[in-house]
């Protein structure tokens, strides 16, 4: 089949890749019983192995993780001696986040503007929907082993599939490893992300105060848990935005493509006149230094707060890891840190919450080559390498279990999809072009080894 019957062959395909997303976002695949009911999931999953076996492959079965999601594994079988590769995505999403600030139902695939609209719509049922596209394009001729594998809690970031692929290593054995939960620096130019940050997250409390005291009466010698909390917290950065917890280097280059600054402010939804963080440019930023960011703090809100000295106050910090630097030592930094900040001797306890080493992707061998012809091949132009500033802890389990795989991220996630966000978007034609690229790679890349 030439590049451009394939071409052919996928656009015909695209109502179906629309249905079947419309369908997948219909599932609240939530894997939190308190925010969406199991059986939400469990329709997804149901939905996943009837799509895979459709497609020949054998076996599809949900195998239950140690945190009680499903993940959905299958095989297709190739000619003999031929290479495996996996395909791996995620079947649960991100709750909606604040329904009212849609500007479509959640729950429902909705188009507006050329973009197709719904949780999960990118992140990652829009990949499912570029495999099953790639796989039907292809008709069967696929000289390549396939393993597919669809985790149920990556967005709870609970450890059921980091916990299950050590555990069954020969059930997911490949030479090269598809992690489809990534995507392109823009839309229309293909990318491969090659980087991605670890995280080391923590709790901090801080106690002054046995009780809340008058702010009349006591206010101005008693300690104030929160003023000591928010002054531990001002030392994380710099007046420039630059993080700066002592021990972490943060000067580090991204020696890959630049993030520029207008495009950077448009994708991040910064608000004009505010300041960029940092000294340095953003790609140095998001992709090769440590980012300290607050999550969420424990204190009295301002409706119905009281005129009293807060006694105790906490926060939730993540800390994110750049590759060349060890995330338990970064953690292990962060603690340290911010107990020296601690002013007035006030008591500081520090709850280690998570950690997740920074991962380096392939960038030469057999698949990496055979994956950039196809990009360049499909989007007609070069292929851009790049960082993520996120992680995925599961890549570095991956490349643990399976030393000598090659492992690629890519996917439709470009920034204008706001996954996460509300109004999480798909741009279609990524689905189409990135189905491309993986019918091309699945159908070539055997002849390069």
């Amino acid at each position: 089949m030439t590049d451009e019957a394939l071409r052919e062959r996928v656009r015909s395909l695209m109502p179906r890749a629309r249905e079947d997303l419309a369908t997948m976002v219909g599932f609240r695949s939530v894997h939190d019983p308190q925010q969406s009911p199991p059986e939400e999931c469990d329709r997804m999953v149901d939905w996943l192995k009837a799509a895979f076996s459709e497609l020949g492959f054998t076996d599809v079965d949900a195998h239950e993780t140690s945190d009680g999601s499903k993940a959905v594994v299958g095989h297709r079988a190739g000619p003999e001696g031929a290479p495996t590769v996996l395909l791996y995505f995620h079947h649960d999403v991100q709750p909606p986040l604040g329904e009212d600030e849609w500007d479509s139902p959640v729950w429902s695939l909705t188009e507006r503007d050329g973009r197709w609209y719904g949780r999960g719509a990118a992140d990652c049922k829009g990949n499912i929907a570029m495999h099953l596209t790639a796989l039907r394009a292809l008709d069967g001729d696929i000289p390549v082993n396939i393993i597919i594998v669809g985790e149920g809690s990556e967005e709870q970031g609970t450890g059921g599939m980091e916990d299950f692929v050590p555990r069954h290593p020969e059930l997911l054995r490949a030479d090269t490893i598809l992690v489809c939960d990534s995507g392109n620096f823009a839309v229309g130019k293909p990318s491969l992300t090659t980087s991605l940050r670890g995280m080391a997250n923590i709790v901090v409390t801080v106690e002054a105060l046995s009780s809340a005291m008058h702010s009349g009466m006591f206010g101005g010698a008693a300690p104030d848990a929160l003023a000591a909390l928010i002054a531990m917290l001002a030392t994380l950065r710099d007046a420039d935005g630059n993080t700066t917890v002592t021990g972490l280097d943060s000067t580090a280059t991204w020696s890959g493509i630049d993030y520029p600054a207008d495009a950077f402010r448009n994708d991040a939804n910064v608000i004009d006149g505010v300041d960029l963080l940092g000294s340095g440019r953003v790609s140095d930023m998001v992709w090769a230094r440590p980012a300290a960011t607050v999550l969420g703090i424990d204190c009295p809100p301002v409706v119905g707060s009281s005129a009293s000295i807060v006694p105790k106050a906490r926060a939730r910090i993540n800390l994110r890891v750049p590759p060349g630097i060890d995330a338990e030592f970064a953690q292990d930094a962060l603690i340290a840190h911010l107990t020296d900040a601690a002013p007035w001797h006030v008591k500081v306890s520090i709850e280690r919450e998570a950690d997740g080493a920074p991962f380096t992707g392939a960038t030469s061998g057999a698949a990496y080559d055979t994956m950039v012809d196809a990009m360049s091949r499909a989007y007609g132009t070069d292929v851009t390498l790049m960082g993520q500033g996120g992680s995925i802890p599961l890549c570095n389990v991956f490349a643990d279990t399976y030393p000598d795989a090659e492992i690629l991220l890519l996917g439709v996630e470009e920034p204008q999809c706001l996954i996460h966000a509300p109004n999480e978007s798909v741009d279609p034609t990524e689905i189409e072009n990135m189905a491309v690229v993986e019918a091309t790679f699945l159908r070539e890349y055997a002849t390069r080894r």
